[in-house]
């Protein structure tokens, strides 16, 4: 007859145990991932001034805006490492230098509360509220100061960056922010992996500076700009525009100053007359000193989120659409990247954005 060991740890430290062994493997994982960085990404984490590129565009963009938990940001439907593969792959053709960059500070508390409240920045301390506002019940599980450096901050870097391509923008014409457009998240909780509304702070801190009075928002993210539209309601000193599918998330959706809706299969035969038919339309109602470009790609056929068919090259040709209305005009404007969910997004974008840095003023190829 055998004698059964019983184990003498007590729950309690066999938890301790599992979970100071998951540190440890986190942390030897972390330095990995560490040793393994590309040094072009090691030279944009530093809050610092690029240079505006030949045909006066400006490039904004941080490492620090990459989301990295371990692995865990995979199970999101959201392919994290979107923004990193457009810049690695803009160095790769020469189209941009680690030296062209510029890199943004984080947003601090006081630019959050210029459209957040005080409870939102609270609701941030609370693992379960913000994986919910990220969609990603996953994120729970985190310890809070994991939560704060790894995914947080990296919200704060990529909203900032917004502003600071404004500030170029207002300076040389076009800027890109390789990130940002976060035009789900609303004055007391975020949504839809949305934590900031980046644009609307952006908006905010331009008009306290006294950089501009008036601003648009041309929304081709192919979910509504709902979030936005909350932020900026009632205010005679924006205009807000959102093109998007009809028929999918949010529901219900909020009123921008003005609304398009897309029919499900609706592709570049449809989509692109649209977007230069209303970018006549919103030019003529109102005359912005800036205008804000959330180009989102999930219109992009074959996105799990929306039923959209846009092809790679319809993407590059709207996006040129919309920053050559504003070139023509000599209005200042920001590109964000918004959503994305397809495995090609990201190349669909990178593609777009490449197009921008080689156009000449006044083109629309």
């Amino acid at each position: 007859m055998k004698t059964e060991i019983k184990s003498k740890k007590s729950p309690k430290k066999r938890l301790f145990l599992k979970i100071g062994t998951g540190v440890l493997l986190v942390i030897v994982v972390g330095c990995f991932i560490g040793c393994c960085t590309p040094e072009v990404l090691l030279q944009v984490q530093d809050a610092r001034d690029g240079k505006v590129l030949k045909n006066g565009t400006a490039v904004i963009y941080s490492y620090k805006y990459q989301i990295s938990v371990y692995g865990i940001e995979k199970l999101h439907p959201f392919d994290i490492r979107k923004y990193e593969r457009i810049y690695l792959a803009l160095i790769d053709d020469g189209l941009l230098t680690p030296e062209d960059v510029f890199v943004p500070e984080a947003l601090t508390n006081d630019d959050i509360l210029l459209i957040h409240s005080e409870a939102f920045i609270k609701s941030l301390e609370n693992t379960n509220t913000v994986a919910s506002y990220l969609e990603a019940p996953q994120m729970s599980m985190l310890p809070a100061f994991v939560l704060e450096d790894k995914i947080i901050t990296p919200f704060k870097c990529a909203a900032a960056g917004t502003f600071l391509a404004a500030q170029q923008a207002l300076k040389c014409g076009t800027a890109i922010n390789i990130g940002g457009g976060y035009h789900h998240a609303k004055p007391d909780k975020g949504e839809g992996f949305c934590l900031f509304a980046d644009i609307p702070i952006a908006i905010r801190k331009l008009q306290q500076d006294g950089e501009i009075k008036t601003a648009m928002v041309f929304d081709l993210d192919v979910h509504q700009g709902n979030g936005t539209a909350i932020c900026l309601a009632e205010d005679d000193t924006t205009f807000t525009f959102s093109m998007h599918q009809g028929d999918i998330y949010p529901n219900p959706k909020e009123d921008s100053d003005m609304d398009v809706e897309l029919m499900s299969g609706e592709g570049d035969r449809e989509i692109l007359p649209k977007v230069e038919k209303y970018l006549n339309a919103v030019f003529e109602k109102f005359h912005p000193d800036i205008v804000f470009y959330v180009a989102g790609c999930d219109m992009l056929n074959g996105d799990p989120l929306a039923s959209l068919t846009m092809t790679e090259s319809g993407i590059v040709k709207r996006d040129a659409l919309v920053i050559n209305a504003c070139r023509k005009r000599n209005i200042p404007v920001v590109m964000t990247l918004a959503g994305g969910y397809s495995p090609n997004a990201w190349r669909a974008q990178y593609k777009s954005i490449k197009n921008i840095l080689k156009l000449p003023l006044g083109t629309d190829e």
